[in-house]
C-alpha cells in the first residue's frame, strides 16, 4: 500500500516505513504529524485518486529529525568585468518516518 501526499508544495509517493527528508516543519522531535492532503491511495490494484484530495484518508509519520542540507555553491561571473559573487545556501529539512496510511 502507498499513498502520494503533499507538503511543502512538493508531492512525495510514501509507503509504510519509509524515512523522507521535507521541508522545514515546526514540530519537535518525536512528535507525530497527521498528513490530510493525499492526493491518491493505492493498495494493489484499488486505486483512489482526490479531487483534489481523498477523502477520510491521513497519513501518520514521526520526526526523526530536524537539520540542514549539504551547502549549494553559487557563483555569479561577469566575463572581461572583473567580477565574480561567491554565494552559499543551505535548506532545512525535517526528516520523517512514515508509520501509518489509515483510509
Amino acid at each position: 500500500m502507498y499513498a502520494v501526499i503533499k507538503s511543502g508544495g512538493k508531492q512525495y509517493r510514501v509507503q509504510e516505513g519509509d524515512t523522507l527528508k521535507l521541508e522545514k516543519l515546526a514540530e519537535a522531535i518525536g512528535n507525530s504529524i497527521n498528513f490530510d492532503q493525499v492526493l491518491m491511495v493505492a493498495n494493489g490494484d484499488a486505486i483512489k485518486i482526490g479531487d483534489p484530495y481523498v477523502a477520510n484518508v491521513k497519513v501518520s509519520a514521526e520526526v526523526v529529525e530536524q537539520g540542514r542540507h549539504k551547502k549549494i555553491r553559487i557563483i555569479k561571473f561577469k566575463r572581461r568585468k572583473h567580477s565574480i559573487k561567491r554565494m552559499g545556501h543551505r535548506q532545512d529539512y525535517t526528516a520523517v518516518k512514515i508509520t501509518k496510511i489509515e483510509g
